[in-house]
């Protein structure tokens, strides 16, 4: 089956191989092999040894999220929130949950938010301390670049927590050059291509020692797993963790670093959503963002406007033919497909995808027809 959805993203056999054997996570052996992946990923994120640290959590990338927010804003702060997609919703919904106070910009999920806007909404209210940030949006497939919205939290003298879950590691972003930057989260399962079960905060010491004991949670505090790293070592985990997914994990980096690391990520996903979307609109359909909001995470085109087209209809006959996509839909003008550019995958296989799109669109009496 070859699976295009943005997380988890179809991985490699050796990564899924090293899932193989039953591990102790309190073997000392093991510990040298987890704490040495603190360090890749710490590396991997531009942060700097000794002034930033790799924070792992069991758990998806709402857990890691919601762990920052809670560890760096206090009780009753603000965060303001773009929301350009589901996925800053999301944001406003676990800071108000933790009590937090959400700043939301609502913005459609056509368009990045602009610097202009984030430097005016801060201005606007100064009791906002933090901008929460979703870097690749993939209820739509854009991105809100950190690398050009950060200086502007900076230069307001604000924090940003950077959500940064569907494009670490292809995306470039480094620590050492985002000094307002609280944490940038991201998940195992998406971009780095291992298996699901891990999330990961790089942060500046200093404020993980500044922000101690202000989560209001023991198990979502961050500077509880760096101070616990401190007392127990950088191999040691507070609770038991998903130990084979970090040892899949540790392969998995061994490849993206035999790739290239980030560049080349980022060139090869780059490719497979220009491919992609080109694809795409050969077989009738309308890409729902414009060409200079493509991010190459994932593309989402809008469905046929044919009587014959049912979607979880052809989601179930696209999956008899090998291809897997995601069988809902994100976008907030109107329901898309939503496909995947990023995963273990390479222009034959998204080529070899939009041969089966095609069949299945034929199959169901829609063939080349333009799309709403």
């Amino acid at each position: 089956m070859l699976m295009l959805i943005p997380g988890p993203v179809q991985t490699r056999p050796e990564v899924r191989a090293a899932m193989a054997d039953d591990i102790a996570p309190w073997d000392d052996e093991f510990r040298a092999e987890y704490a040495a992946i603190r360090e890749r990923v710490r590396e991997i994120a531009g942060g700097v040894a000794g002034k930033h640290a790799t924070l792992p959590l069991q758990g998806c990338g709402h857990f890691i999220v919601e762990a920052s927010l809670r560890t760096f804003i206090p009780l009753g702060g603000k965060v303001l929130v773009p929301v350009n997609g589901q996925y800053g919703e999301r944001i406003v919904k676990l800071a108000t949950e933790a009590g937090r106070i959400a700043v939301p910009m609502m913005l459609g999920d056509k368009a990045p938010v602009s610097p202009e806007a984030i430097k005016a909404a801060l201005e606007a209210d100064p009791e906002i301390s933090h901008v929460a940030l979703v870097v690749s949006e993939t209820g739509s497939g854009l991105i809100n670049d950190p690398n050009i919205l950060g200086p502007v939290i900076h230069a307001a003298g604000r924090r940003m927590i950077c959500d940064a879950v569907s494009a670490f590691g292809a995306w470039p972003f480094r620590m050492d050059e985002h000094p307002e930057c609280d944490a940038v989260v991201f998940t195992s399962n998406k971009c780095l291509e291992g298996l699901p079960g891990l999330g990961f905060a790089i942060s500046p010491i200093d404020r993980l020692e500044a922000c101690q004991g202000q989560a209001g949670s023991w198990a979502l505090d961050l500077s509880d797993i760096y101070f616990h790293a401190l007392k127990n070592g950088w191999g040691s985990y507070r609770f038991t963790p998903p130990a084979q997914v970090l040892r899949a994990f540790g392969v998995a980096l061994d490849l993206y670093d035999a790739e290239g690391g980030q560049p080349a990520r980022l060139a090869r996903y780059a490719r497979n959503a220009a491919v992609l979307r080109d694809g795409l609109v050969a077989l009738g359909f309308t890409p729902y963002l414009a060409d200079e909001h493509q991010g190459p995470i994932i593309v989402n085109v809008r469905l046929p406007a044919d009587p014959n087209f049912e979607f979880f209809g052809f989601i179930k006959a696209l999956k008899s033919r090998g291809v897997l996509i995601s069988n809902y839909t994100t976008t907030l003008d109107g329901p898309s497909l939503r496909i995947a550019a990023i995963g273990a995958l390479e222009e034959q296989d998204i080529r070899f995808a939009l041969g089966k799109i095609g069949e299945t669109l034929e199959a169901m009496g829609i063939g080349r027809r333009a799309a709403a």
